[in-house]
């Protein structure tokens, strides 16, 4: 018997030794691409503000293999599950999570680039529903991938746009750019400025010795999410179009400041209003937050967090009890720096900014009280910043 003791084989090195059963030996590309948390900046990116991402190591791992043929042969390592299509004939797949990938290499096609048949088997770390942009993590890996294996020549921001739009067209989600751009320009110990109107960005260290990244997850599904997401861009569409009237110039909530605001459509509509004002007041809030960080001042930037999360929950009103509640019960909790509701909103997380040693205290001591409060269990998982989509 042998007497070294065996590593548990990490999930790339599983899902290679996956690949090799189903399509055999060979040489293969695994490509690791990473979900995401938004720091700061929530609901401003359709409005063609500033968002606040960051990678994390939590990711996708993708192994490829070229065929000889035009057959795509895909298996999902977490679901057991395989699909076969054609690259002559790509439409919906019917299981949904092909279509991720199917879509980015119609998007490929469509630029006008060559893409041979091809094997691949992917598996993840990253939990589903949690809001951490799992769906944008496979399609970068997979626009990394066939990049490398089919020598395409795409710069990152061309495979960034191209996963965007398979999102969009082929799956049918009218998702921003925030996730993927998070995803393939992710770097280690960094959050990323990202203008979502020029797509300009600058990296903001987050180096922050000692403190983690701390999602809780409420166990409520968005069911309101899609509903509601789709109204608050025609709210927001609506306080532009009564600003436009008196400044044509206008096209976006992001050439609108807080004056106009008070005279062109606080008078007509109190609702319109608050919506808009919100997001004029996040856009602030993130440029501010990107100063603290700069000054190595921590404890602002999460007080920023906690007014991102009074706005999203009072003026924007896209929280749920249970988020609220997760908020306000790590206020004032010692050792907790800052902490709001992320992404689409009426349920999924809470991110939160905690120093290390207090937090298994901290999810000891919430953990009962959510329960009883919510009749629900609470979910931890912890985050650090990590780089984005590469060749492992």
């Amino acid at each position: 018997m042998n007497s070294t003791i065996e590593m548990i084989p990490s999930l790339a090195f599983r899902i290679q030794e996956k690949f090799e059963l189903l399509y055999g030996a060979g040489d293969t590309l695994t490509v690791r691409s990473p979900g995401r948390v938004n720091l700061i900046g929530e609901h401003t990116d359709y409005n063609n503000g500033f968002v606040l991402p960051a990678a994390i190591d939590k990711a996708i791992y993708m192994v490829v293999r070229p065929r000889s043929d035009q057959r795509v042969k895909l298996f999902s390592f977490d679901l057991d599950q395989a699909f076969t299509g054609s690259i002559a004939e790509l439409v919906s797949s019917g299981l949904h999570w092909p279509d991720y990938i199917l879509g980015v290499v119609q998007q490929v096609k469509a630029m006008g680039h060559t893409v041979g048949g091809f094997d691949l088997v992917f598996g993840g770390d990253i939990p589903l529903g949690a809001g951490m942009s799992s769906s944008a993590a496979l399609e970068c890996a997979t626009a990394f991938s066939l990049n490398e294996v089919f020598g395409l020549g795409l710069d990152p921001l061309t495979m960034v746009k191209l996963s965007q739009k398979a999102e969009n067209v082929f799956v049918g989600v009218q998702c921003g750019i925030m996730d993927q751009f998070a995803s393939m320009f992710g770097r280690k110990d960094h959050v990323i400025r990202l203008d979502c109107q020029s797509l300009e960005y600058s990296y903001f260290p987050f180096k922050t010795d000692g403190i983690r990244i701390v999602l809780l997850d409420t166990h409520v599904k968005h069911s309101l999410a899609s509903s509601e997401y789709n109204t608050r861009r025609q709210q927001c569409e609506a306080g532009v179009s009564l600003v436009r009237q008196h400044h044509p110039e206008v096209k976006s909530l992001r050439d609108v400041d807080a004056g106009m605001l008070t005279a062109f459509v606080k008078p007509v509509d109190e609702l319109i209003y608050r919506r808009c004002s919100y997001v004029i007041e996040e856009n602030e809030r993130l440029l501010a937050a990107t100063q603290d960080l700069e000054r190595g001042d921590i404890a602002a930037f999460g007080r920023r967090l906690y007014g991102s999360h009074e706005g999203l929950s009072k003026k924007y009103e896209v929280s749920c009890p249970e988020l609220d509640f997760l908020v306000e019960q790590v206020r004032d909790r010692e050792g907790v720096i800052g902490a709001r509701m992320m992404g689409g909103g009426f349920g999924g997380c809470t991110i939160n900014l905690v120093r290390e040693e207090a937090i298994d205290e901290l999810i000891t001591w919430l953990t009962p009280l959510y329960r009883e409060a919510m009749g629900k269990e609470l979910k931890a998982y912890m985050g650090q910043i990590e780089n984005g989509t590469s060749v492992l």
